[in-house]
């Protein structure tokens, strides 16, 4: 691009370091703040104080800071099940209806044992509650596995499946829960029953159990990814298809499995999100809030560059800023979607931030006789 007498133009760095990674994330940070700043003018108490709602609520405030801790619990486990996918080379946008299908398993589970309305069926809740979480797993699994044999075995385009299921369960969700579907609450107010206070899951440090599980996710994908046989052939396949098969990996095998366990990371965010965190225990009738959320799973897989764990510390500012400027919008009586806007702004600087990480910008100062115009085409 010619600028006056300089060409501007975009050059590959040769070289990246995590150090100037993290710096650029968090001027990316820093800059999505300042251009927010103009979503708490319009409000009495001033940009500060409305920035001062925001975290103190996220992360200091008791109530806050655990519902942030559930939510970044959840977009963990969902970005697990877009990142193990995107690593070799196929998208999995599916994570709506795969944690849709986690959550109509877990509550199928105590409703097959009878024991939907209370906890005395004859089974151990513990052992009722370690079922519930292994049926979500499996079956955001096999919603998962599908759309990988698909995209092996005919070259079915994987994003096009996993949408068209997303749809697919979101409506199953509503069957099973409205007008008389067999998971239906009793006050038949288009949610599903609640469960029985012996089959929430047991909390530890204010944290349910699934909790435990995105931590793990957080420290054995990527040694997995980058130190094992199996972590090699994922990448192989993700960075060259055609190579990787002349090596003796096996599309439909791989592709089914990191489309089963991504899919089994789903279904548990389901099982987390539904039947895991205090206050819910149930499948609500917003439950499509819930499926929209999962996509920022995506996105923070995209921000950490397929880094399990890089994406700890995305998932909780995501979680907080979100839940924090909700609450700042109905404290300072600011407009509808702050929350939203916040957090596009922050994906937006990111971006930016990831281009420049990649690329450096080149000033050139242009020669004179370049920009002189040739003597035929001024006479025309």
């Amino acid at each position: 691009m010619i600028v006056g007498r300089y060409q501007v133009a975009l050059q590959p760095r040769q070289t990246r370091s995590a150090s100037s990674a993290a710096l650029a994330a968090l001027l990316a940070i820093a800059l999505a703040l300042v251009l927010a700043s103009a979503l708490f003018a319009s409000s009495e108490a001033g940009v500060l104080a409305g920035y001062r709602v925001v975290f103190s609520y996220a992360f200091f405030n008791p109530h806050g800071a655990a519902a942030t801790a559930h939510r970044a619990v959840y977009l963990l486990l969902c970005t697990y099940a877009f990142l193990l996918p995107l690593r070799a080379g196929l998208w999995n946008i599916g994570l709506p209806g795969q944690v849709y299908a986690g959550a109509l398993a877990a509550f199928a589970v105590p409703l097959a044992l009878g024991m939907s309305r209370e906890a005395a069926g004859g089974w151990p809740p513990g052992v009722v509650i370690a079922l519930m979480a292994l049926a979500a797993a499996a079956s955001g699994a096999a919603v998962g596995s599908l759309a990988g044999a698909l995209r092996a075995r005919l070259q079915v385009n994987e994003i096009l499946v996993t949408m068209m299921l997303n749809s697919i369960l979101f409506w199953l969700v509503s069957f099973m829960i409205k007008e008389g579907g067999p998971l239906m609450g009793a006050t038949a107010e288009g949610e599903s029953f609640t469960l029985p206070a012996a089959l929430r899951a047991p909390l530890v440090a204010g944290l349910p159990v699934t909790a435990a599980l995105g931590a793990a996710g957080a420290l054995l994908i990527d040694p997995v990814l980058a130190r094992t046989a199996l972590g090699y052939r994922i990448r192989a396949f993700g960075e060259n298809p055609q190579a990787a098969r002349y090596g003796g990996i096996s599309p439909l095998a791989l592709s089914l499995l990191v489309f089963a366990v991504g899919g089994a990371s789903a279904g548990l965010a389901g099982y987390h999100t539904f039947a895991a965190i205090p206050g819910l225990y149930k499948i609500p009738g917003n439950y499509g809030f819930y499926g929209d959320l999962s996509f920022y799973g995506l996105i923070t897989a995209l921000i950490a560059r397929g880094s399990a764990l890089a994406a700890v510390p995305i998932a909780v500012l995501l979680a907080g800023l979100s839940l924090g400027a909700r609450f700042a919008q109905g404290m300072l009586r600011l407009p509808f979607g702050v929350d939203y806007a916040l957090l596009g702004l922050l994906m937006m600087t990111f971006v930016a931030s990831h281009i420049l990480d990649r690329f450096r910008v080149v000033w050139r100062r242009v020669p004179a006789g370049v920009l002189r115009p040739a003597a035929g085409t001024r006479r025309g």
